[in-house]
Protein backbone atom coordinates (compact mmCIF):
# COMPACT_ATOMS: atom_id res chain seq x y z
CA UNK A 1 0.00 0.00 0.00
CA UNK A 2 1.29 3.61 -1.15
CA UNK A 3 0.01 6.36 0.88
CA UNK A 4 1.82 8.70 3.41
CA UNK A 5 0.38 7.87 6.21
CA UNK A 6 1.20 4.61 5.60
CA UNK A 7 4.89 5.23 4.91
CA UNK A 8 5.05 7.67 8.18
CA UNK A 9 3.94 4.74 10.19
CA UNK A 10 5.72 1.73 8.33
CA UNK A 11 9.14 4.05 8.88
CA UNK A 12 9.04 5.25 12.29
CA UNK A 13 10.59 2.95 14.78
CA UNK A 14 11.71 3.56 18.46
CA UNK A 15 14.87 5.12 18.70
CA UNK A 16 17.54 3.62 20.98
CA UNK A 17 20.29 5.73 20.52
CA UNK A 18 20.23 9.41 20.08
CA UNK A 19 23.13 11.37 18.60
CA UNK A 20 23.53 14.41 20.84
CA UNK A 21 24.96 16.68 18.37
CA UNK A 22 21.69 17.06 16.33
CA UNK A 23 18.56 19.03 17.64
CA UNK A 24 15.42 19.57 16.54
CA UNK A 25 14.78 22.80 15.12
CA UNK A 26 12.69 25.54 16.66
CA UNK A 27 10.46 25.45 13.72
CA UNK A 28 9.46 21.68 13.85
CA UNK A 29 9.14 21.45 17.30
CA UNK A 30 6.30 24.24 17.38
CA UNK A 31 4.74 22.21 14.97
CA UNK A 32 4.92 19.36 16.89
CA UNK A 33 4.04 21.03 19.92
CA UNK A 34 0.78 22.20 18.41
CA UNK A 35 -0.28 18.58 17.04
CA UNK A 36 -0.17 17.52 20.43
CA UNK A 37 -2.08 20.48 21.23
CA UNK A 38 -4.63 19.50 19.03
CA UNK A 39 -5.09 15.97 19.87
CA UNK A 40 -8.34 14.59 20.55
CA UNK A 41 -9.54 13.67 24.06
CA UNK A 42 -12.91 12.20 25.61
CA UNK A 43 -15.71 14.75 25.47
CA UNK A 44 -12.91 17.22 24.49
CA UNK A 45 -11.92 17.30 28.03
CA UNK A 46 -8.46 17.65 27.94
CA UNK A 47 -6.96 16.46 30.84
CA UNK A 48 -3.24 16.96 30.71
CA UNK A 49 -0.39 18.84 30.88
CA UNK A 50 2.62 18.69 28.49
CA UNK A 51 6.10 19.92 29.79
CA UNK A 52 9.30 20.25 27.37
CA UNK A 53 12.46 19.75 28.55
CA UNK A 54 14.51 21.62 26.64
CA UNK A 55 17.48 23.46 28.36
CA UNK A 56 20.37 21.63 30.16
CA UNK A 57 18.84 22.58 33.67
CA UNK A 58 15.76 20.40 33.21
CA UNK A 59 17.59 17.48 31.30
CA UNK A 60 19.46 17.54 34.37
CA UNK A 61 16.47 17.70 36.93
CA UNK A 62 14.96 14.83 34.54
CA UNK A 63 18.00 12.53 34.41
CA UNK A 64 17.58 12.88 38.03
CA UNK A 65 14.33 11.16 38.54
CA UNK A 66 16.41 7.69 36.78
CA UNK A 67 18.15 7.57 40.17
CA UNK A 68 16.22 4.29 41.68
CA UNK A 69 14.96 2.34 38.47
CA UNK A 70 14.57 2.41 34.62
CA UNK A 71 18.35 3.07 34.49
CA UNK A 72 18.05 2.40 30.97
CA UNK A 73 16.10 5.19 29.92
CA UNK A 74 18.25 7.74 31.58
CA UNK A 75 20.74 7.86 28.51
CA UNK A 76 18.33 9.30 26.52
CA UNK A 77 17.70 12.49 28.22
CA UNK A 78 20.43 14.23 28.06
CA UNK A 79 21.30 12.75 24.48
CA UNK A 80 18.44 13.36 22.66
CA UNK A 81 17.23 16.97 21.65
CA UNK A 82 13.82 16.98 23.66
CA UNK A 83 11.89 15.20 26.34
CA UNK A 84 8.15 15.77 26.60
CA UNK A 85 6.01 14.46 29.96
CA UNK A 86 2.42 13.77 28.67
CA UNK A 87 0.68 14.67 32.56
CA UNK A 88 -2.61 13.62 33.10
CA UNK A 89 -5.71 15.26 36.56
CA UNK A 90 -5.87 12.66 38.51
CA UNK A 91 -8.90 13.77 40.29
CA UNK A 92 -10.77 15.85 36.99
CA UNK A 93 -13.64 17.91 38.24
CA UNK A 94 -16.70 20.13 36.98
CA UNK A 95 -14.49 23.30 37.59
CA UNK A 96 -11.90 21.36 35.08
CA UNK A 97 -14.82 20.93 32.43
CA UNK A 98 -15.80 24.74 33.14
CA UNK A 99 -13.06 25.92 31.13
CA UNK A 100 -13.22 23.67 28.64
CA UNK A 101 -16.45 25.04 28.04
CA UNK A 102 -16.08 28.73 28.52
CA UNK A 103 -13.13 28.25 25.69
CA UNK A 104 -15.49 26.81 23.98
CA UNK A 105 -17.91 29.83 23.90
CA UNK A 106 -14.74 31.95 23.27
CA UNK A 107 -13.93 30.35 20.63
CA UNK A 108 -17.43 30.07 18.86
CA UNK A 109 -18.32 26.69 19.33
CA UNK A 110 -20.96 26.89 22.02
CA UNK A 111 -23.42 29.59 22.38
CA UNK A 112 -23.16 31.28 25.73
CA UNK A 113 -26.96 30.63 26.46
CA UNK A 114 -26.19 26.53 25.89
CA UNK A 115 -23.24 27.45 28.62
CA UNK A 116 -25.92 24.99 31.58
CA UNK A 117 -26.89 22.44 28.93
CA UNK A 118 -23.19 21.86 27.85
CA UNK A 119 -22.39 20.43 30.90
CA UNK A 120 -24.40 17.12 30.28
CA UNK A 121 -21.53 15.71 28.44
CA UNK A 122 -19.75 15.59 32.04
CA UNK A 123 -21.78 12.86 33.19
CA UNK A 124 -19.37 10.55 31.51
CA UNK A 125 -16.78 12.09 34.09
CA UNK A 126 -19.33 10.79 36.55
CA UNK A 127 -19.25 7.21 35.36
CA UNK A 128 -15.17 7.29 35.65
CA UNK A 129 -15.06 8.65 39.31
CA UNK A 130 -14.88 7.12 42.09
CA UNK A 131 -16.44 8.26 46.21
CA UNK A 132 -13.05 10.04 46.51
CA UNK A 133 -12.84 11.72 43.53
CA UNK A 134 -10.95 9.47 41.53
CA UNK A 135 -10.33 9.77 37.42
CA UNK A 136 -7.05 8.74 37.18
CA UNK A 137 -7.49 5.84 35.17
CA UNK A 138 -10.15 7.71 32.69
CA UNK A 139 -7.46 10.92 32.44
CA UNK A 140 -4.48 8.86 32.22
CA UNK A 141 -6.25 6.84 29.16
CA UNK A 142 -6.74 9.97 27.53
CA UNK A 143 -2.71 10.88 27.36
CA UNK A 144 -1.91 8.08 25.42
CA UNK A 145 -4.27 9.24 22.76
CA UNK A 146 -2.22 12.37 22.81
CA UNK A 147 1.03 10.43 22.89
CA UNK A 148 -0.03 8.37 19.88
CA UNK A 149 -0.88 11.59 17.89
CA UNK A 150 2.69 13.19 19.29
CA UNK A 151 4.64 10.06 17.62
CA UNK A 152 2.94 10.30 13.87
CA UNK A 153 3.45 13.88 14.18
CA UNK A 154 7.37 13.16 14.80
CA UNK A 155 7.11 10.79 12.37
CA UNK A 156 6.07 13.08 9.85
CA UNK A 157 8.68 15.41 10.32
CA UNK A 158 11.45 13.37 10.30
CA UNK A 159 11.82 13.28 13.88
CA UNK A 160 12.42 9.95 15.71
CA UNK A 161 11.01 9.62 18.96
CA UNK A 162 11.00 7.43 21.96
CA UNK A 163 7.56 6.49 24.15
CA UNK A 164 8.83 5.91 27.45
CA UNK A 165 6.82 4.27 30.21
CA UNK A 166 9.76 3.73 31.79
CA UNK A 167 9.58 6.67 34.15
CA UNK A 168 9.56 6.59 38.07
CA UNK A 169 6.51 8.84 38.63
CA UNK A 170 6.97 9.41 42.21
CA UNK A 171 10.32 11.04 41.44
CA UNK A 172 9.13 12.99 38.70
CA UNK A 173 6.66 14.24 40.49
CA UNK A 174 8.88 15.35 43.55
CA UNK A 175 11.50 17.33 40.97
CA UNK A 176 9.11 19.01 38.84
CA UNK A 177 6.22 19.26 41.61
CA UNK A 178 5.64 22.81 40.74
CA UNK A 179 5.34 22.62 36.98
CA UNK A 180 3.33 19.48 37.39
CA UNK A 181 0.82 20.87 40.05
CA UNK A 182 -0.81 17.87 41.48
CA UNK A 183 -0.60 16.50 37.75
CA UNK A 184 0.96 12.93 37.13
CA UNK A 185 3.19 12.20 34.64
CA UNK A 186 3.47 8.21 33.61
CA UNK A 187 4.91 8.12 30.33
CA UNK A 188 7.33 10.56 28.16
CA UNK A 189 8.33 10.28 24.91
CA UNK A 190 11.93 11.84 24.05
CA UNK A 191 12.37 13.05 20.57
CA UNK A 192 15.62 13.97 18.61
CA UNK A 193 17.73 11.52 15.97
CA UNK A 194 19.12 8.41 16.02
CA UNK A 195 22.41 7.92 16.56
CA UNK A 196 23.50 5.82 12.84
CA UNK A 197 26.20 3.88 13.86
CA UNK A 198 24.81 2.44 17.44
CA UNK A 199 21.03 2.61 17.14
CA UNK A 200 20.42 -0.99 16.36
CA UNK A 201 17.05 -0.45 15.78
CA UNK A 202 16.97 1.49 13.11
CA UNK A 203 18.47 -1.02 11.05
CA UNK A 204 16.03 -3.80 11.87
CA UNK A 205 13.02 -4.50 9.41
CA UNK A 206 9.39 -3.32 10.39
CA UNK A 207 7.59 -6.24 11.58
CA UNK A 208 3.55 -6.58 12.56
CA UNK A 209 1.13 -8.97 13.21
CA UNK A 210 -0.66 -9.56 10.16
CA UNK A 211 -3.93 -8.02 9.23
CA UNK A 212 -6.28 -11.04 9.32
CA UNK A 213 -4.77 -11.85 12.63
CA UNK A 214 -6.32 -8.01 14.47
CA UNK A 215 -8.30 -7.05 12.23
CA UNK A 216 -11.97 -8.50 11.49
CA UNK A 217 -14.06 -6.68 8.63
CA UNK A 218 -18.06 -6.71 9.70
Amino acid sequence: MTHPIITDLTTRYTAKKYDKTKRVSAEDLAVLIEAIRLSPSSINSQPWKFIVIESDQAKDRMHRTFENKFQFNQPHIKAASHTILFAYNPTYTRDDYAQVIDTDIKNGRTKSENREQAFGAYAFVDLNTDEAGNNATWTKAQTYIALGNAMHAAARLGIDSTPMEGVDAQLIGEEFKQELDGYICDVAVVIGYHESEEDYNAKLPKSRLAKEHVITLL
